[in-house]
């Protein structure tokens, strides 16, 4: 498991990449990623490609995101989903919450 943060050429994009499994394991490091974002940034991506397996804390842990960057970022995509993560987000209705592709 790992965690990737890179931020667009403009400085209007920020690109966070999990790898693996995204579990309670990556609470801080998530925290941290999003967490030291500065300045005004319009996108957050979360970025699903290589994730195998998300539970319930991760959710959390996007939840989180969203409230504690209220209000600082316009928009919030969580990107790349393999089908098994895809369902487990609708099934759970971030889809309403998040942009998801």
């Amino acid at each position: 498991m790992s965690l990737k943060t890179s931020t667009s050429a403009d400085g209007q994009t920020v690109t966070i990449e999990v790898k693996g499994k995204f579990d309670f394991n990556f609470v801080q490091d998530f925290r941290s990623a999003y967490s030291a974002i500065e300045g005004s940034i319009d996108t957050i991506i979360v970025d699903l490609r290589e994730t195998e397996y998300m539970d319930s804390s991760a959710l959390g842990m996007l939840l989180n995101m969203q409230k504690t960057l209220s209000g600082r970022v316009n928009n919030i995509k969580i990107s790349n989903c393999k089908p098994q993560i895809k369902k487990i987000l609708q099934i759970s209705r971030f889809d309403k919450k998040f942009d998801i592709d």
